[in-house]
């Protein structure tokens, strides 16, 4: 393949960017929706689901648009090995947020049903879950629009924590159902919403793999 002019070539950077910033506000969505799902158990929302619905539907929609914008850059722009990645990494990228945010809606649902009556623990490990997932996303986004992978290593670091919570939860909520059945009902689904966070953490875990392969052109398992 002939390089490209420098005018093509400057008009597929522009579009790349503009790319770069669709993911961007992609993933600040699906962020947001992190956000709401936990402040959702926190004040017992119980409507919170379906306002969650309509915010999924926009990052679906993200997911869809964006994907097209990859087919059309690889369609018309014929662009190089390294951008190709790229465009091959985004595509990736778009699907494991779209993910985080159906999760995210799977939270503000089990959050509704553990609104109907009081908790029996305070929460404290499931928002400092919710807190490194969307610095996860964060860093995991940044690390892709500006090739760094020293943000993914702090992604990862992220990720550890948040596996290390999510056991730590596990293994106290047993203990309490041990202790006193009468609150397994509400402990299982504080398991189910910390494994809905740790399943978040694991996609954008896979968001970091991607923009490994991008900047080394070769795949390597970050998950522990």
């Amino acid at each position: 393949m002939e390089p490209p002019t420098g005018s093509v070539r400057r008009t597929f950077e522009d579009h790349l960017r503009g790319l770069q910033d669709h993911i961007l506000r992609m993933g600040a969505a699906a962020e947001e929706m992190v956000y709401r799902a936990v402040e959702a158990l926190r004040q017992a929302d119980v409507e919170a689901g379906d306002r969650m619905q309509a915010m999924d539907d926009t990052v679906d929609q993200y997911n869809i648009d964006i994907e097209n914008e990859c087919l059309h850059l690889i369609a018309l722009q014929q662009p190089m090995a390294r951008d190709l990645r790229t465009i091959a990494a985004a595509m990736k990228i778009i699907g494991d947020i779209e993910r985080v945010g159906d999760y995210a809606v799977d939270v503000a649902k089990t959050a509704a049903k553990l609104a109907e009556r009081p908790l029996f623990k305070p929460l404290v490990d499931i928002p400092r879950m919710g807190q490194l997932v969307q610095e996860m996303l964060r860093e995991a986004l940044e690390g892709f629009v500006n090739r760094d992978l020293d943000r993914i290593q702090r992604m990862i670091q992220a990720d550890d924590a948040v596996d290390h919570l999510n056991r730590e939860l596990h293994d106290e909520l047993i203990g309490w159902i041990e202790r006193d059945p009468s609150v397994a009902r509400q402990a299982v689904w504080l398991i189910l919403i910390a494994r809905y966070l740790e399943r978040m953490a694991d996609h954008i875990t896979n968001i970091g793999e991607r923009v490994y392969y991008m900047e080394t052109g070769e795949m390597k398992e970050l998950h522990q």
